[in-house]
């Protein structure tokens, strides 16, 4: 969907109602209270009333969208902002280009949308030779106290304690690399050297796990694509956002890697992300 495409499609608060409500009804809605799935619609509350025990269910409830005060129009244009280009944005610069005054609700908005992207990688699988590589992303775990001092580690370390593993479709041959997806190792923590990958939890997500040892020439053919990728996201999560906790930086994963996905099925990245929205978090 492009820029003209979208403004066509939702240019009011009512047009982004609507559409959300025609892909709440494909799924179906279930009630809050006794679990009934047969509803009415109440079109000036815009509300579900249960057929059973009259109970009602707003538009946002059970979504996603629920407690958010934000209209649907900014959460449209949100996710049209967060599926159109390849670049990362902020929360602080979704907040400027939509001209929001506040930031928390951006914020969490933001994030949620992140956590969908994932839950919406989560429904494909890769198959086929994979490569998996571990990487390390310098998060702020720093007391506030020590701002400046975790500003400049931020910028300036290669590692930190957070372990993030990623796995790509390797096609030596091919232009471009296959799916991406990348998930963080809880239980990894780095201490002053890289510590060795734990292929036997790895070996668990494939058929057959085949190990390539560090050399201090490594064969540029090998892992290739997996290299590139994790570089590029290295790159781009940093511009997006210099400090990031342990907390948040799956969504930022998630993040990259739907723009990097999304080149299979760009066509349908924004309709599948306000579909998976109905899907509470």
């Amino acid at each position: 969907m492009n820029l003209f495409t979208f403004h066509a499609h939702f240019n009011s608060e009512e047009s982004c109602r609507n559409h959300f409500k025609q892909e709440r009804d494909k799924q179906g809605v279930i009630c809050c209270r006794c679990g009934y799935n047969d509803h009415f619609w109440i079109q000036a509350k815009w509300s579900y009333e249960c057929k059973k025990c009259r109970s009602r269910t707003s538009l946002r409830t059970g979504t996603v969208m629920q407690s958010s005060k934000l209209p649907f129009l900014v959460w449209y244009k949100t996710i049209f902002l967060m599926g159109a280009t390849k670049k990362v944005f902020s929360s602080r610069e979704i907040q400027k280009r939509l001209g929001l005054k506040r930031y928390e609700p951006v914020w969490k908005m933001v994030h949620k949308l992140r956590k969908v992207m994932g839950n919406l990688d989560a429904r494909y699988t890769l198959e086929g030779i994979v490569e998996m590589d571990k990487a390390y992303f310098t998060i702020d775990s720093l007391k506030a106290k020590r701002r400046k001092k975790a500003l400049k580690e931020t910028l300036t370390l290669s590692k930190s304690d957070v372990d993030a593993f990623a796995k790509s479709v390797a096609e030596t041959k091919e232009k471009y690399a296959g799916y991406f997806d990348a998930k963080i190792l809880e239980d990894v923590q780095a201490e002053g050297t890289h510590k060795t990958m734990p292929y036997v939890d790895i070996a668990d997500l494939v058929e057959l796990l085949v190990v390539e040892k560090k050399l201090k020439t490594p064969n540029k053919k090998k892992l290739k694509w997996i290299r590139i990728t994790i570089g590029n996201a290295k790159t781009k999560i940093k511009l997006s956002c210099k400090k990031i906790n342990k907390k948040n930086l799956q969504g930022y994963l998630n993040d990259f890697a739907k723009k990097l996905n999304k080149k299979y099925f760009e066509n349908r990245v924004f309709d599948e992300l306000v579909a998976t929205n109905i899907i509470r978090e």
